[in-house]
């Protein structure tokens, strides 16, 4: 498979984004407080290791699967569901609430504010990618990639919402 020189450099620089967003993904994940927070990064993390070696195999000149990925995106899924969604009717008391407030709370949410800007990054990235790409397999593989970023931002930010740290006007 012959990439031209445009697409070749998009996709290393989509290679170094997810090489960037695995280091982060394990060390926010380290560094965070709270355990459902710490289960979601290193899931994030997983999923972006799949990603880096997609868009590596078609840098080698490898052909990419067409279903790149789908077992994981329809776990990852699942996972985030349960990681971030409160069942109906269990909203956080104020004693709850309140007691994950203060240092851990703050530090959390700058890890997920650094996390949701540099997933819409790298989804905005994939973007111009995939619509670069000559070869009708990368680009299905890469819109693949982007929808599990952009899945990513959703599971981001809903996490933020339901822990008071991002409130939409």
């Amino acid at each position: 498979m012959q990439l031209t020189q445009k697409e070749r450099s998009l996709l290393e620089d989509a290679k170094k984004h997810e090489e960037l967003c695995i280091q982060k993904y394990n060390s926010y994940g380290q560094q965070a407080g709270d355990p459902q927070l710490k289960q979601l990064f290193h899931q994030y993390q997983g999923q972006e290791q799949n990603h880096y070696s997609t868009v590596d195999q078609i840098l080698q000149g490898q052909q990419p699967s067409s279903g790149a990925g789908q077992g994981s995106q329809q776990g990852g899924q699942s996972m985030q569901a349960q990681a971030y969604e409160q069942p109906q009717g269990a909203q956080m008391s104020q004693d709850q609430s309140a007691g994950y407030t203060g240092l851990s709370n703050q530090a959390d949410t700058v890890l997920c504010t650094d996390m949701l800007m540099t997933e819409k990054h790298v989804s905005g990235a994939y973007d111009t990618a995939i619509f670069e790409q000559t070869n009708p397999n990368v680009r299905q593989a890469l819109q693949h990639i982007q929808k599990e970023e952009q899945k990513h931002g959703e599971g981001i930010f809903n996490y933020m919402e339901q822990h008071g740290m991002y409130k939409p006007k």
